[in-house]
């Protein structure tokens, strides 16, 4: 009995003596221990994260707003120069080619195109003005009432027309019914009737250009020299008689076409007539209007007037600006 008491007094001791001392063994982690250590970790860790991603973000802002701030700064420092000579040669093509509804003019090729029948006229500047190298062959009556039974080719054969133009009676070439039926002004034109015409009548000519009037043919001439000089520069090198070619200085390029009186075509290498927009004013007769005239004997060109009713070329004037 002695014994067993004894053995079990020291059980009994040592069963107490390890659960004072706990088990070395045995680890709890921060965050089981102290709760507050671990929410503390946590948001430290956030804070790192935010910290990180702001300093991210404001060095992805820093280099947006470097790389903003470069192009900015190469445009702002693209040379001034640069920009007025792009500016100036937009502007310069505007100027060098016009295009309407009606007509495209294009100054580097030095053509006129007439989109109402596809046409296209070589064109000359001479002086500061810009004229058609060629006679106006335009010959649609159903888009122009003015041109029927009042314009033709020589002796009728079409092939004159697409070599030297058609020939016009003065109301087809202001377009007399285009006029007579204008909604604002209207006036009634054509022979034996003065419709007293001002300033700048296209007639058939196409949009963007019109019929010359006296005036302009006079600046024509002053342009070349001169009008007793005029005839021999504006003629064509080639196809007049009477060795009266030109020298064509200034490429007017005029043939001898020759023309229409009330019935008869006449003088084919020897003449040549351009309408003008200006009527003769004369009380006793108001059937004429002024006319250019080159012919194969003077060296000269005539300003003159005749028959409303016959039949002369027809060379367009660009508009002015």
């Amino acid at each position: 009995m002695k014994n067993k008491g004894f053995v079990f007094g020291l059980a009994l001791a040592a069963s107490l003596f390890f659960a004072a001392c706990g088990d070395d063994t045995s680890s709890v982690s921060p965050d089981e221990s102290n709760p507050e250590s671990s929410e503390e970790s946590t948001l430290s860790s956030s804070d790192k994260a935010e910290s990180s991603s702001s300093k991210k973000a404001e060095s992805s802002s820093s280099e947006k707003k470097t790389g903003d701030e470069k192009s900015s700064s190469s445009e702002a420092g693209k040379p001034v120069s640069s920009s007025v000579e792009e500016a100036a040669s937009s502007s310069s093509e505007a100027e060098s080619s016009s295009s309407l509804a009606g007509s495209v003019y294009d100054a580097d090729k030095k053509t006129l195109t007439d989109n109402r029948d596809g046409l296209v006229y070589k064109t000359v500047t001479i002086g500061d003005q810009v004229w058609m190298a060629e006679n106006l062959n335009y010959a649609d009556s159903s888009k122009t009432p003015s041109l029927k039974g009042n314009s033709w080719c020589y002796d009728n054969d079409t092939a004159k027309c697409a070599a030297g133009g058609r020939l016009y009676t003065w109301a087809a070439a202001i377009d007399s019914v285009k006029l007579a039926t204008d909604a604002e002004k209207p006036l009634d034109c054509g022979m034996d009737k003065e419709c007293g015409l001002s300033g700048v009548v296209q007639g058939i000519c196409p949009e963007g250009w019109h019929l010359p009037d006296t005036t302009e043919w006079r600046g024509l001439f002053a342009a070349v020299g001169g009008q007793d000089s005029a005839g021999i520069k504006l003629k064509s090198k080639t196809g007049w008689t009477e060795n009266g070619n030109g020298t064509d200085g200034y490429s007017f390029s005029a043939l001898p076409v020759g023309w229409r009186d009330a019935f008869y075509f006449q003088k084919v290498g020897e003449n040549t007539v351009f309408w003008s927009s200006t009527e003769k004013h004369d009380e006793n007769f108001r059937n004429a209007s002024y006319l250019m005239e080159l012919n194969s004997i003077n060296a000269g060109a005539y300003l003159g007037n005749d028959s409303k009713d016959y039949g002369f070329s027809i060379r367009c004037l660009k508009d002015s600006k």
